[in-house]
């Protein structure tokens, strides 16, 4: 299987991972595995897609948008003759019409705002954390790790980083959206924890409007925040509870 036909495939994959047992998409899939390019864009793909979904599913219709689009073309079919009518002009399809133009018109509403807002860094952590590839091995790092797991410390009330040490010193690195994010894995309480870092001056439009923000994934919890310096996302299997005894 070819990349093109790898990626026309997975446009269809549901981010809510309902397709995993689809004999469809097992191919593609194997396929974005042995490739990274491609399991970069799937899992940037899925993440959007997620992003799109919760901002769609927000969405409150008007409670008489049906009503009003079949009095619509129930208007429409009075006025026009029978003799004279065009195929296009059936109320039926008058009606699908104007259903897709108002989720068209919705769908490029949100767009925009769902970019803007960029909670695709967030859930790329929730994903690349369930992929078991992790790093934090050399001294900086292991200080970095040691000082993330200290009991009682609040991580919302300001983390030290030295960025450039720590990528130099065992934290794993991640290319994300053309940037470097680090990553380490800490414990405190019996409980992992995957701690990313991003460079404000890297993501800035994400920085300017990163509140403090919670996300459920499939297995695992996230939690994000900045300050002036630098972006963070922590991820756990543990659940929000434990997430929220960090902050």
């Amino acid at each position: 299987m070819k990349n093109e036909e790898a990626k026309f495939i997975l446009h269809a994959y549901r981010p809510n991972g309902s397709d995993a047992g689809d004999p469809i998409f097992t191919a593609a899939l194997v396929r974005a595995k042995q490739d990274p390019a491609i399991e970069k864009w799937f899992s940037a793909q899925q993440s959007f897609d997620r992003a799109i979904c919760a901002k769609l599913g927000a969405v409150q219709p008007p409670l008489d948008l049906r009503a009003s689009i079949l009095a619509g073309a129930k208007f429409s079919e009075e006025r026009l003759q029978p003799a004279t009518r065009a195929w296009w002009q059936s109320p039926g399809l008058l009606g699908m019409a104007a259903s897709a133009t108002v989720l068209l018109v919705l769908t490029f509403a949100l767009w925009p705002k769902a970019v803007e807002a960029q909670p695709v860094m967030i859930d790329f952590a929730l994903t690349d954390t369930l992929r078991m590839a992790h790093g934090g091995h050399g001294i900086e790092a292991k200080e970095f790790q040691k000082m993330l797991g200290t009991a009682n410390m609040q991580l919302g009330r300001g983390v030290p980083v030295d960025f450039e040490g720590l990528k130099k010193g065992g934290c794993r690195t991640i290319s994300f959206d053309g940037r470097d994010i680090l990553e380490v894995c800490f414990s405190r309480d019996g409980k992992w924890y995957h701690c990313y870092v991003a460079k404000v001056a890297d993501f800035p439009s994400v920085a300017e409007k990163l509140q403090l923000t919670f996300r459920d994934g499939i297995g695992a919890s996230a939690v994000s925040w900045a300050d002036e310096q630098h972006i963070f996302v922590v991820v756990s299997k543990a659940g929000r509870e434990a997430i929220k005894q960090l902050i």
